[in-house]
């Protein structure tokens, strides 16, 4: 993601500032473009945080995998209400970075809830990373994986 997000300091859901570079560094990355207001990214953002905790926050050895939160609130307060109430442990790009116009643009993002899901030099593995996850649930990240060109040796 050093094409795309490098350079760029992201937040924690408890406000940390971290390091974009290292933190994304040969990861599959999922732009989640969503708001709080937004009825279904209520719906589906629980589901994300279940697929999430399941491949990176509960397994014994964690994906190469992140998401990171590309808000369409309509406040910071907004957004940081929705991040401590319903994400999971993910990251976000602050809200007052003005390059959340322009992820939306790049990865044309017209409605919400959207994940689309990245390689690292920001290339679009997919821009059904939403529907896949309902439809095929884990077994989606094996797919994204291969076809993200990252160290793979978390496979056993």
């Amino acid at each position: 993601m050093v094409d795309v997000l490098g350079g760029r300091r992201l937040m924690t859901r408890e406000g940390r500032a971290v390091e974009a570079d290292v933190a994304l560094q040969n990861k599959v990355v999922a732009l989640y473009f969503a708001a709080g207001r937004c009825a279904p990214s209520r719906d589906f953002t629980p589901l994300l945080c279940e697929f999430y905790a399941a491949l990176v926050g509960e397994a014994k050895r964690p994906a190469p995998f992140e998401v990171v939160f590309v808000s369409a609130d309509g406040s910071a307060q907004e957004m940081r209400d929705f991040m401590r109430q319903m994400h999971g442990a993910w990251l976000a790009l602050p809200f007052h970075d003005p390059y959340r116009h322009e992820l939306k643009k790049r990865y044309n993002v017209t409605a919400i809830p959207k994940l689309v899901i990245v390689k690292q030099n920001g290339e679009v593995i997919t821009h059904r990373g939403r529907k896949q996850i309902r439809e095929q649930g884990l077994a989606c990240f094996q797919s994204w994986v291969e076809m993200a060109d990252v160290f793979q040796n978390f496979l056993d």
